[in-house]
């Protein structure tokens, strides 16, 4: 079929035709906006769940939500590469330049823009005529402490906005590369906003392991925020995502075909759309059998190991990767530590710190005390294919 009408979107981020089974997370979010657009407080949502099941999707559409109800808005991915303060400035001296230009708010966002001059001078950090043409706020966020200082800068994003009539939506992706004082002065700050009645709001998304940090964090982190499970789709909806976006096109697939579809893809939205696209392209006809479907199948899973799986694999060293053969020789889901320490043939203390730089990495994740999965849905497969020579039971990381 045309490549050109392909309504299948495979990709990290990427909206599909179809964004199925994601409407109450959606309505919730939506409510969240509204309120804090009045300064009224309400949980937010920081969405939580493994590689592949839309949590970036969904922070673009909970973006144009915001952006609809006339916020202003920081979108920001966490990396290990930067830190907090590095992450965040840009898109909040853009915020208060704008709110700068706004004859109500224009005071305070001046107030900000000074505050966010001693925000970079404690932090060490420039940028632009912030750096070379504006004075420091005298005493306000300039302790040097992360928490102190991020929520007097908070405060003061809060009040331009306020002042000016508008409200501000953060919304950071892959919440889990923070570190356990980052995570704690984001806590404090909205907190604070909270506290104040200031028009911000804090939606985030991560992976398992940004439990495990909340809980770590300010204990009233869970009154602050719900953690919903964004997993699977469901089997209805995850038809929807297939069929819905083909139907448009005047194309179909046989009942058997989308049954061999919900069990490769186990419903993942990401997989779904990957093994859609390449369906679409190798399909002859406008009716999709089980045949085509087997067939992408192979070319799927050849474009995953080239890119989504690869991209991960290369991110760790030798003894990383033998850690992850291991636990992929167990299967899919969740395993004890010491299972895995077996099939290497070591003490669980010796793998110890290699485990735990996986969970750094954002590789596998621990759903309670002494188990181990990975991450990302299938990479047990890919382990096998990409170490197929592993042998249990070594001697030596």
């Amino acid at each position: 079929m045309d490549p050109v009408r392909n309504p299948y979107v495979p990709g990290a981020g990427t909206p599909p035709a179809e964004l199925a089974g994601r409407d109450d997370l959606l309505k919730g979010a939506d409510t969240v906006l509204k309120r804090a657009a009045l300064g009224r407080s309400i949980q937010s949502p920081i969405l939580v769940g493994l590689r592949g099941v839309g949590k970036t999707v969904l922070l673009v559409k909970i973006r144009e939500l915001a952006q609809a109800e006339k916020f202003r808005t920081a979108s920001i991915e966490a990396t290990e590469a930067k830190n907090l303060p590095e992450l965040l400035v840009p898109d909040l001296r853009r915020i208060l330049l704008s709110l700068s230009l706004s004859e109500k708010g224009r005071e305070q966002a001046r107030k900000g823009l000074r505050v966010l001059k001693s925000f970079l001078g404690v932090f060490k950090l420039s940028y632009g005529d912030i750096e070379l043409g504006i004075e420091a706020e005298a005493g306000v966020a300039d302790t040097g402490q992360l928490s102190s200082d991020l929520t007097d800068l908070i405060i003061a994003v809060g009040e331009a906005a306020k002042a000016a009539g508008t409200a501000v939506a953060i919304l950071i992706d892959e919440l889990q590369y923070l570190s356990e004082i980052e995570f704690s002065a984001l806590i404090t700050s909205i907190h604070k906003v909270n506290q104040y009645q200031l028009p911000v709001v804090l939606i985030g998304a991560g992976l398992p392991q940004i439990l495990a940090l909340a809980g770590e964090s300010k204990s009233y982190s869970e009154r602050l925020f719900t953690y919903p499970t964004v997993g699977p789709l469901e089997v209805g909806d995850a038809i929807s995502a297939i069929v819905n976006p083909a139907r448009d096109e005047g194309v179909s697939y046989t009942d058997e075909a989308i049954e061999e579809l919900m069990l490769v893809t186990e419903r993942y939205p990401y997989f779904l759309q990957q093994w859609g696209h390449e369906a679409w392209n190798l399909s002859e006809q406008d009716i999709i059998d089980r045949n085509v479907i087997v067939s992408a199948t192979a070319m799927a899973i050849k474009k995953l190991d080239e890119s989504f799986f690869r991209h991960r694999f290369d991110r760790c060293n030798a003894s990383e990767k033998r850690y992850m053969r291991a636990l992929a020789e167990l299967g899919p889901g969740h395993h004890k530590s010491g299972s895995i320490a077996e099939q290497l043939g070591l003490r669980v203390t010796s793998v110890g710190p290699t485990r735990s730089k996986l969970i750094t990495k954002g590789m596998i994740y621990s759903h309670q005390h002494g188990d181990t999965a990975f991450t990302v849905p299938l990479f047990d497969s890919y382990m096998r294919r990409v170490m197929p020579d592993f042998k249990p039971k070594w001697t030596s990381l």
